[in-house]
């Protein structure tokens, strides 16, 4: 049996794709797979969470910083953590995949395997997608998710007087991004949540199932993404800067580079943390901590820190130049 040619055009569209379908098993849940014009995934809640998130070399993730395996955990980790956000349990993911005909086969090939084994955390499977020629590396992923039977967990449920907790690291990638910026590959820590972040995608359906008014995924930025939930309920959100948990590591990186690590947790983007609101007397699920509380508005709805507005940028926004 003869070995795989080298890059994607030597290879070709369909003998790419058959090499990457033979790489993804497929869980319970699927009943039809890659192969055919569509793939079926069974929803017996009769309902599907879908989600989608588009990442762009050199503008999410640069091949000299992260591996192709990295790159496909992180492409994966985006759209998952928004279907554990809506309190769902993560089911399949379609991808598009777009890169230069001259990209190694075997480098495409773990981006494949990246995917699959980010979406085998929580249960997942790929079940297909499309593949086509581009001037530089472009991943389409989209996650489809089972409510089980539970109402979705939105936004615009953040009621006055509610409690807001956090579930997960913040900061830790744009630490490592402000590393990697400088040509250093320690604290490894650091670097490593920048190149594969780990969403606490359990947490989802547990905060779900406590109880919680609002939730979403952090992947812009704490103030920026509390921010969207403050005007999706027409509330304030008041974070309590003493109460957000600061890393380590972070603390440490900081000082050495003159920054005050509390910037990076409440601005810092792709660790993909939940956020959540949860009435005042609920028993929080495990790994929630307490960072804030949420207020009635007597005008723009927001988010306050220390009950001031933030005078920085609240975290990462497309198109901003």
């Amino acid at each position: 049996m003869g070995t795989a040619p080298d890059d994607l055009a030597g290879m070709g569209e369909f003998g790419f794709i058959a090499a990457l379908a033979r790489r993804l098993p497929q869980g319970s849940g699927v009943v039809l797979g890659p192969g055919d014009d569509a793939a079926v995934v069974a929803a017996p809640d009769s309902r599907v969470v879908v989600t989608v998130d588009v990442l762009v070399e050199g503008v999410h993730f640069r091949s000299d910083w992260a591996g192709p395996d990295d790159i496909g955990r992180r492409a994966a980790a985006a759209s998952l953590a928004d279907i554990a956000a809506m309190g769902a349990r993560p089911t399949a993911l379609v991808v598009g995949f777009a890169a230069p005909p001259s990209t190694p086969t075997a480098w495409a090939l773990r981006v494949g395997d990246g995917l699959r084994d980010e979406a085998a955390l929580v249960g997942a499977s790929v079940v297909g997608g499309d593949v086509t020629s581009a001037a530089q590396v472009v991943l389409s992923v989209t996650a489809l998710g089972d409510l089980e039977g539970r109402a979705p967990v939105t936004r615009s449920g953040a009621r006055s007087g509610d409690i807001v907790a956090l579930c997960g690291r913040l900061g830790w990638a744009a630490g490592g991004l402000a590393v990697l910026r400088r040509g250093f590959g320690s604290p490894r820590v650091l670097v490593e949540a920048y190149r594969r972040p780990e969403p606490p995608y359990a947490a989802g359906i547990a905060a779900a199932h406590a109880g919680a008014t609002a939730m979403c995924d952090i992947s812009d930025g704490l103030v920026a993404d509390l921010g969207h939930m403050a005007q999706a309920s027409g509330v304030v959100i008041d974070l309590d800067r003493s109460l957000v948990p600061v890393g380590e590591p972070l603390t440490d990186v900081a000082a050495a580079y003159g920054k005050n690590p509390i910037e990076w947790v409440l601005t810092g983007g792709d660790d993909h943390a939940l956020v959540a609101t949860f009435a005042a007397d609920a028993k929080l699920p495990e790994g929630f901590v307490v960072i804030g509380g949420v207020r009635p508005t007597q005008g723009e709805p927001r988010v306050l820190v220390d009950g001031e507005p933030w005078s920085g940028p609240g975290g990462h926004t497309h198109f901003s130049g």
